[in-house]
């Protein structure tokens, strides 16, 4: 269900390595670790702006512990900047969320997964257009 926020909610953080799987399945994220000050910050995936390299970009954002890829890491942010190409490791990234697209949910399977990514981007592309 999609539900726009009347503000934006802003997370600012440095980007820190992940361990790379969004890029071999096609998209490619910028992880910024949550605090307790973004315990209010319900997990799921939301459509935002992120300002990285002087540039304001689209963006895909997940918010939660990976239930497909059955990690039982600290919960993350995730933002797949639409349309970027290069290495945020190490940048200062602040992130807009705009819009809650739907819960993060477990998948039967990574095809799976990667076909819900699909669907979300165009989502997000098509609410920041």
């Amino acid at each position: 269900m999609l539900a726009c926020f009347p503000t934006p909610t802003v997370v600012r953080g440095t980007v820190i390595p992940g361990d790379q799987r969004g890029r071999t399945i096609g998209f490619p994220t910028a992880n910024i670790a949550l605090t307790d000050a973004h315990a209010d910050l319900r997990n799921g995936v939301y459509a935002g702006y992120a300002d990285a390299h002087g540039r304001r970009w689209p963006a895909a954002v997940n918010i939660g512990t990976r239930p497909t890829i059955g990690d039982d890491g600290p919960r993350l942010l995730e933002a797949h900047l639409i349309d970027f190409q290069g290495d945020l490791y190490g940048t200062e990234l602040v992130v807009e969320l705009v819009a809650r697209l739907r819960d993060e949910r477990r998948f039967d399977s990574l095809p799976a997964l990667v076909e819900q990514l699909r669907s979300d981007v165009i989502a997000a592309r098509q609410l920041l257009d």
